[in-house]
């Protein structure tokens, strides 16, 4: 894969990298690593706060990165790529990077390459994350290595799934696999690649189980490439109950399907649906998720700012985001109650309906076709999804008191007792009368953007 990059890089007129010495920079980089600091927050208990970011200009996305450090001193700063890069459309690219970068929603990694992207990377004395979002996350993946950055994001499922309409899942899962074989050949050399994995799918209304299978069988088929860090994201539903059994349950279903000997880290998401628009109410969501967050043992979050329903906020706004997720690691908010009864309760189910998902696959030799076939057959599937390699025959929806549920479920192997759960926690919900199932559907969509809490105003 390495070679392959150099080529790409020699024939676009920059400096092929040397693995060797990409490596040994590696080792020799004073900052820690994304590896180690998880480790160390899983041992102290606390939860690391990252930001989404992303320009297009590398002058401007050094400075970028520099005010959120200065400012808000995060755990971890992201590299989040733009969209044509993604989808590898470097004609469109090229001329965008050439005549207005600034129009591009994220940075363009393989156009500036990995020179300037490790310049880049030194400027800052916090360790980087790419994120993007690439169904062949191949090229990126060589790029963001040979610019000294150790911790990547994506896989088959969730970089594909969600996103693209006609990118065949075998293909892409095989993409993916190349990704963490070269992983693991870093590991092995004594460089340790962070892997995490997109648990968010389409971040409309996904059901925790859902979430995580599709996140697990991502890991599982990384470590069997020899990948030993291993992070599981899950995007905040908004029900303190069932979001923090669902943090609780990546570490206790790692244990159970993963191989001994990789670390297991449960990143939360904060929530990534419809945000409100007004600064208190979504200030108000950020704080939720930074609580459940702690509360569920997360090693990591991802936050989100007050100006999300608006679009891409300006740095002083992913400051103040980052800022207050970090209050949450405040020594007062270890002992927060919660219904662990409830908890427990709403783990187990989770635990088993990923089992019901994920056991099939994992029992056939070849754990790639199978995932391949359970799709066709919709024993796998994820609601609301773009692929055309995806039924998307599951409708999940909210129950009264705002856990997600699942209404329809398609083909999923689900057992009778997981069904009827299912059923039970919706009928306890008590709809208007004559509202329609698209109306239903729109509100639990909304849940929270139609949050409509007074703002405070300053009269002095």
């Amino acid at each position: 894969m390495f070679d392959t990059y150099k080529r790409f890089a020699a024939k676009r007129g920059q400096n092929p990298p040397c693995l060797k010495e990409t490596i040994a920079a590696i080792k020799a980089d004073a900052k820690p690593s994304v590896h180690s600091l998880l480790a160390n927050a899983q041992r102290t208990g606390r939860v690391l706060v990252q930001p989404r970011c992303g320009v297009g200009c590398p002058t401007e996305m050094t400075e970028l990165l520099r005010y959120l450090e200065t400012n808000s001193d995060p755990d971890i700063l992201s590299l989040t790529i733009d969209a044509h890069t993604r989808l590898l459309r470097f004609e469109v690219l090229d001329r965008v990077v050439e005549t207005a970068p600034q129009n591009l929603n994220g940075y363009p990694l393989l156009s500036h390459g990995w020179e300037k992207t490790r310049a880049l990377n030194k400027a800052v004395s916090t360790p980087i994350e790419v994120r993007h979002g690439s169904p062949d996350g191949r090229l990126l993946f060589a790029a963001a290595i040979a610019s000294g950055i150790t911790s990547y994001e994506g896989g088959g499922i969730g970089y594909n799934i969600p996103y693209c309409k006609k990118v065949p899942l075998d293909s892409s899962l095989h993409y993916w696999q190349e990704v963490d074989a070269f992983a693991g050949e870093l590991g092995a050399s004594g460089v340790s690649v962070d892997r995490e994995f997109f648990g968010t799918l389409t971040a409309v209304l996904i059901p925790p189980g859902i979430s995580i299978a599709m996140s697990l069988l991502e890991a599982f088929l990384a470590a069997r490439e020899g990948v030993r860090c291993l992070s599981i994201a899950y995007c905040q539903g908004g029900h303190v109950a069932q979001d923090v059994a669902a943090l609780r349950a990546i570490k206790s279903l790692g244990e159970r399907y993963l191989p001994e000997g990789v670390d297991v880290f449960p990143v939360l998401h904060q929530f990534m649906g419809a945000f409100p628009e007004r600064p208190l109410p979504a200030n108000s969501l950020i704080a939720l998720g930074a609580l459940t967050a702690k509360m569920g043992g997360a090693t990591k979050m991802i936050n989100k700012t007050s100006e999300e329903a608006l679009g891409v906020p300006v740095p002083k706004v992913n400051a103040k985001g980052i800022q207050l997720s970090q209050l949450f690691n405040g020594r007062g908010f270890d002992s927060i109650p919660i219904d662990e009864g409830r908890v427990s309760e709403e783990q187990a189910w989770i635990e088993t309906e990923v089992a019901e998902l994920i056991s099939p696959i994992l029992a056939q030799s070849d754990p790639i076709a199978a995932i391949c076939a359970a799709f066709e057959k919709g024993t796998l599937d994820v609601p609301f999804s773009a692929s055309m390699y995806a039924r998307s025959d599951v409708l999940p929806a909210r129950d009264r008191d705002g856990a997600i549920r699942i209404l329809r479920p398609g083909a999923l192997p689900f057992s009778h007792a997981t069904k009827a759960r299912h059923i039970r926690q919706l009928e306890r919900k008590t709809a208007s009368a004559g509202t329609s199932d698209f109306h239903k559907l729109r509100d639990d969509i909304l849940y929270f953007a139609k949050d409509v809490a007074p703002e405070l105003h300053d009269h002095t």
